[in-house]
């Protein structure tokens, strides 16, 4: 076999999200370092929803650009429609989302894992990992090529043993038209456990053939919302990476496109229910468990029999380009089933389908195989990120190989690891829960996750994270001097806001009022710094309380872990539980707060419901009923 003669300090299997960040981290860091992908031509594909962020998932996006990575500049660059959601909530669930241009998400990712020092990109299948005295060295190809390593991090996504389905028709692949990986069947000889998995995607209609004037438009927010903190990042400074949009006079200049809104009808119930049994998930071909909160049209006939309509978001996938995006009718039914569907739908009656939806099937390795850094137990220098942990969503994968990309090139250089705390970051939350819980379905991150939600905000996470990234090597010192400028403005801010008073009342008192906000102060005082250095003083000082009061509550539940939870309990009496949390407590029957916190998809706001519905329903009626008397607090 043929041995190339220079090595490599990382090696990133795989060019998704995950790999990407993966492999600019560790080249930022200053390691060598080598991503293989199966087509050059796929770098950064958005396989499904051409979009970045949403609830809980923009929080994610914002703290991987705090963090140094690239997947928040390369949306806000490529973007065609930037929303908030839940602007009218609080601002701890608040978040971004970028409906993007899909082909220039994709080719400028490209440019900039071309133009990144330290790192070589490279068309090849890998098809094996070395490994030496339970040390990873390097990797093997099918084209016969060995590339040495000193670590290698796999994000290989839905491409291992992926299995692709269309009604009855069924072929190999880790996405449409490409091909799969056989790579897991040489992780499973290493020793490593391996499960199932199954995701989908709705089909993509010709925007010509889409009467929209029988849809609602939802337009995007103005002034837009962008992911990146640093706004010099949207604009190359070289030229040398395009963008759609730019950063002019310090605002942010986007041309956006309108998405729209449909539904599906009982017609459209009834075609999917004559139709289940040529459905591969119900008629027993697809045995992977998939999404529970992406669910399939099939899914939704079937588990939602009272809903009469569902809603539908037409999505363009670009500015240069007429095929759109059908958020919510995710299918694996036959073609034809799904031409009657989408035509039974109003404003789709003369659709035209250019891609079929489809689900695949695919392998993933439990991640509680790993340690918090994403390092494998098994094999030392061997790291997991993304998809092939059994995540679902780009943002969970970018967010996973930034650590594990992090963490490979630290060990090359003999550095401390880096591991987030659950109170530091969404990322913490989503690793600790992977690591220690392990997951039973394609997880998802939702702000309900995180016991520090009021703290953990999307607008904060520089602040957070942005020092940590510099002391790491992920972020310039051009852009570190202007995040400590910010951090300076926003202390200038605080002090004027304790300092200054108005009608005898300090601003800062002012702004704890709910009818009082930044606005109403008055325009020298305004001017002092610059405005959006006060909405975050605002918040900060409105939430402060809040975020008190729930550390207060975290402290308290923890003392409570040990607190009984009494043999038959019906949750389904307990109000404000989420579905999956009945059926898995009901399932499991855990005998405390404790173990019931330690089962995969239990929320720490999930316990917090039962720890109260005990104290109330338990121990105030402490020794009035036999059995009920010894509940410890």
């Amino acid at each position: 076999m043929f041995k190339l003669p220079t090595a490599y300090d990382v090696i990133v299997v795989g060019s998704g999200h995950a790999g990407a960040e993966a492999a600019l981290a560790a080249a930022r860091i200053g390691c060598r370092t080598l991503m293989l992908t199966q087509n050059l031509d796929t770098i950064g594909q958005m396989s499904c929803n051409p979009a970045i962020g949403g609830l809980a998932k923009g929080h994610i996006v914002r703290e991987i650009d705090a963090l140094g990575g690239v997947m928040g500049v390369n949306a806000d660059a490529t973007g065609i429609q930037f929303r908030m959601l839940n602007r009218t909530k609080g601002p701890s669930v608040r978040a971004p989302r970028v409906q993007c241009d899909k082909k220039a998400y994709q080719f400028r990712m490209k440019a900039v894992l071309e133009a990144t020092e330290n790192l070589d990109v490279k068309q090849s299948t890998v098809s094996g990992i070395i490994v030496d005295n339970g040390k990873v060295v390097g990797v093997d190809t099918d084209l016969g090529l060995r590339f040495a390593a000193r670590t290698v991090v796999i994000t290989s996504g839905t491409f291992l043993r992926g299995l692709l389905h269309v009604g009855e028709s069924s072929k190999p692949g880790g996405r449409m038209a490409d091909n799969s990986s056989g790579l897991s069947d040489n992780l499973r000889q290493l020793g490593f456990e391996v499960g199932r998995f199954k995701t989908g995607t709705p089909c993509r209609l010709n925007a010509r053939s889409i009467d929209f004037s029988r849809c609602a438009i939802q337009l995007g927010d103005e002034p837009a919302p962008t992911f990146a903190f640093d706004p010099e990042a949207v604009n190359d400074a070289h030229g040398e990476i395009f963008t759609l949009n730019s950063v002019r006079d310090g605002k942010f200049h986007v041309e956006q496109l309108p998405c729209w809104i449909t539904q599906t009808v009982q017609t459209t119930h009834e075609i999917v229910r004559a139709n289940l049994h040529r459905s591969p998930l119900y008629a027993g071909k697809i045995k992977g468990t998939g999404p529970r909160y992406c669910p399939s049209i099939e899914d939704k006939v079937v588990k939602f029999v009272d809903k009469t309509s569902h809603q539908v978001f037409l999505e363009p996938e670009g500015r240069h380009t007429q095929e759109f995006y059908v958020n919510g009718i995710s299918t694996s039914l036959p073609y034809d089933v799904q031409l009657d569907l989408v035509h039974s739908i109003p404003g789709l009656e003369h659709a035209e389908i250019m891609r079929p939806g489809y689900a695949v099937e695919y392998d993933y390795f439990p991640p509680t195989q790993l340690f918090s850094t994403l390092e494998t137990k098994r094999v030392t220098g061997l790291y997991f990120a993304g998809q092939v942990n059994g995540t679902s969503g780009y943002e969970e994968a970018a967010a996973q190989g930034l650590v594990a990309g992090t963490n490979a090139a630290l060990k090359v250089q003999g550095r401390s690891p880096f591991m987030l705390k659950r109170k530091e970051a969404y990322i913490g939350v989503l690793i600790d829960d992977l690591v220690t819980k392990g997951t039973e379905e394609p997880y998802r991150m939702f702000t309900s996750r995180a016991e520090d939600r009021l703290f953990l905000r999307h607008d904060n996470a520089d602040q957070r994270l942005t020092e940590c990234a510099f002391n790491l090597g992920l972020v310039t010192k051009a852009r570190y001097d202007r995040f400590q400028e910010k951090m300076r403005l926003l202390e200038e801010g605080r002090v004027v806001a304790v300092e200054t008073k108005l009608c005898g009342v300090p601003i800062a008192q002012l702004l704890k009022r709910p009818d009082f906000g930044v606005q109403q102060l008055p325009r020298e005082i305004l001017s002092s710094v610059p405005s959006a250095i006060w909405e975050l003083v605002e918040t900060d000082v409105k939430y402060e309380g809040y975020a008190a009061r729930q550390l207060e509550q975290n402290r308290q539940l923890e003392r409570r872990k040990e607190q009984v939870i009494p043999d038959g309990v019906d949750y389904s009496q307990i109000s404000g539980l989420r579905s999956e949390t009945r059926q898995k407590l009901a399932a499991l029957r855990p005998t405390s707060l404790g173990q019931a916190a330690h089962i995969s998809g239990i929320t720490p706001a999930d316990i917090a419901i039962i720890s109260i519905w005990l104290s109330k329903n338990y121990l105030e009626n402490r020794g009035s009923q036999s059995g009920k008397a010894n509940y410890p607090v």
